[in-house]
């Protein structure tokens, strides 16, 4: 499945794919049925019995969990809490000055969008990618996306980029180990 490859490769692209499916599921209102007839019958049929299952669960989940109508689920919202523990390790590391800089280039930008937020505070690294989500979505819609949204959405994705490339790294070595050296740092930013 296309989650389990975008988990491995950019967390960040994974976390919006996950929240794009659960706006599916909820546009034809947990439906397996009709998200079969529409969606999965299009799919290689070596991958609809998969596919199928995936989406009964991310239905059954969303109605345990008590998200049917909005919100995210537990799965995704631990990526938020996972993504938001990484990046404030980073900020307090000196190993990673890069990090500071690209994120205070985007510190602006997320103040601006939290207090238009109004009651919804939500921590910084969600306020990014509900940014990221709501202009996609935007876009989607043919909708007009101002220059503003544009410049920010610019900078924010490239911020989450390059938190997505710490995450990865991380995953793959824990990058806050004493022995990760300037080389490697290198190659995160």
């Amino acid at each position: 499945m296309i989650a389990d490859d975008l988990r491995k490769s950019n967390i960040a692209e994974y976390l919006l794919h996950m929240w794009q499916m659960e706006s599916l599921v909820r546009a034809y209102n947990r439906d397996i049925d009709r998200i079969d007839a529409d969606i999965i019958s299009k799919m290689p049929e070596q991958e609809r019995a998969a596919a199928r299952d995936w989406f009964e669960n991310i239905i059954k989940m969303m109605e345990l969990e008590n998200v049917r109508d909005s919100g995210h689920l537990q799965i995704n919202k631990n990526v938020i809490i996972r993504l938001a523990d990484l990046h404030q390790e980073l900020l307090k590391s000196p190993k990673f000055p890069e990090y500071g800089a690209e994120f205070y280039k985007t510190l602006p930008f997320i103040v601006e969008l939290r207090a238009k937020s109004g009651e919804d505070k939500s921590g910084e690294i969600e306020t990014c990618f509900n940014a990221l989500y709501g202009t996609m979505l935007l876009r989607l819609q043919h909708r007009e996306v101002s220059e503003g949204t544009q410049q920010a959405v610019k900078q924010i994705a490239r911020f989450l980029s390059m938190l997505a490339r710490f995450y990865k790294r991380n995953e793959e070595r824990p990058i806050f180990d004493d022995d990760t050296d300037d080389d490697e740092r290198s190659k995160l930013s």
